[in-house]
C-alpha cells in the first residue's frame, strides 16, 4: 500500500481542494448551458429521442 513520505502542507491541500471545487463549477456551467440550448431548440450536435406518440390517441 502506498504511503506518503512527508506530511502534505495545508497550502497544497487547500490548492487541491480549490481545483476540485472549480472543476465542479465548470461542469455545472456546461450542463446548464447544454440544457438551455436543448430547450431553446438551438442545440447542434446533440441527439436526443423525441416521442412522436401521444398518450391519449390510443383510446
Amino acid at each position: 500500500m502506498a504511503v506518503p513520505k512527508k506530511k502534505t502542507s495545508k497550502g497544497k491541500r487547500n490548492q487541491r481542494h480549490a481545483t476540485w471545487k472549480a472543476k465542479a463549477s465548470v461542469a455545472a456551467q456546461r450542463a446548464m448551458s447544454l440544457g438551455k440550448a436543448v430547450l431553446s431548440g438551438r442545440a447542434q450536435g446533440f441527439v436526443y429521442p423525441i416521442d412522436t406518440e401521444e398518450d391519449g390517441s390510443e383510446d
